[in-house]
């Protein structure tokens, strides 16, 4: 692998736009055969806003990517650069030459899933595990995260009083977060989000089928823009990782309805990088969780810390590992 003189930063958040950011550019350089030192920072914890962080980055965004003398903090601004500056023969292209047909077929599908509310997929599976089947989340999960939701409000203003030091855009994010997780609770809308869902893939699976038809008889691996492997893959990718570790694989390809859907997901957690990045999915708590939660137990943060830490780390499996080792061993 091509060694690349860098650093990204990558944090476990309240945000869980932030966790899907860090894995995808982890994710992009792992497949483009690029080899980087990793940091972890817990926005639970504030590291973010520890002097080191603050002067990297002042607007507290994340993943941010350090590459000699530059400094990148977007998503998507990371993944341009990355698709800019490190090319050659043995380093893959993951976006094609803007301008062609395979260039807006990825931008099309990577647009589209990415946009997709994953977010309140996750809460809501954590809320309505009735609507998952095999549900890698803990039964424990639910039933936690209704009894800090009712305690939100007295626990908001308690941390208010007892940590003066915690400014009010903080805690205004907080209160914004539990209300996003509160609208999450709805059923009729959760219902409706899944069932959108389902049209997407069905368009992805669609868009499998075409690819099959068009390299009929033709030796090569096939994706879903072509027989390279590209970013609406990572992206693709990602998402069912996601999806299974929800229990919600079996709803959607798992019962043979969406049977390219369902190769597809096989042949990519094969790769090298999503196993590297993502991990078993039975040991994604203990992969990518547990270190922060030893960290939490260790600072022994006020409560409202383990509810903020419930909702963004993998969708609240940190907080349950905190709450799990907080019992055992404090």
């Amino acid at each position: 692998m091509r060694q690349l003189r860098s650093k990204l930063v990558n944090v476990f958040s309240t945000a869980l736009q932030s966790l899907k950011a860090a894995n995808g550019v982890r994710l992009v350089i792992n497949e483009k055969g690029l080899v980087c030192d990793e940091r972890d920072v817990s926005l639970p914890l504030t590291e973010h806003k520890e002097p080191w962080f603050m002067r990297l980055n002042l607007g507290e965004e994340v993943p941010v990517f350090i590459h000699g003398d530059t400094i990148v903090s977007d998503y998507n601004q990371i993944i341009d650069y990355l698709e800019k500056n490190f090319v050659g023969e043995n380093v893959a292209q993951l976006i094609p030459e803007s301008g062609t047909p395979l260039y807006a077929r990825v931008q099309q599908y990577r647009e589209l899933l990415d946009g997709l509310p994953m977010d309140a997929y996750t809460h809501g599976c954590i809320l309505h595990p009735e609507l998952t089947t095999d549900s890698m989340i803990p039964k424990y999960a639910t039933t936690e995260i209704r009894r800090h939701l009712a305690n939100a409000a007295s626990e908001l203003m308690k941390l208010d009083h007892e940590e003066p030091q915690l400014t009010e855009p903080y805690l205004s994010k907080q209160k914004k977060l539990m209300a996003k997780i509160l609208d999450h609770d709805n059923v009729t809308y959760l219902k409706k989000i899944l069932s959108e869902l389902g049209m997407v893939l069905d368009q992805v699976e669609a868009e499998l089928e075409k690819r099959k038809l068009e390299y009929e008889g033709q030796k090569c691996e096939l994706w879903l823009c072509g027989p390279d492997f590209t970013l609406a893959d990572i992206s693709l990718g990602a998402t069912l990782h996601r999806l299974k570790f929800l229990g919600l694989s079996k709803k959607y390809w798992e019962d043979g309805s969406r049977p390219n859907l369902q190769s597809f997901f096989e042949r990519v957690l094969k790769r090298f990088a999503f196993r590297k990045v993502l991990g078993d999915i039975h040991t994604t708590l203990l992969s990518a969780v547990l270190p922060n939660a030893f960290r939490m137990v260790k600072r022994k943060p006020p409560s409202f810390f383990g509810a903020s830490f419930l909702m963004g780390s993998l969708g609240g499996m940190g907080y349950f590992a905190y709450w799990y080792l907080k019992k055992k061993y404090m």
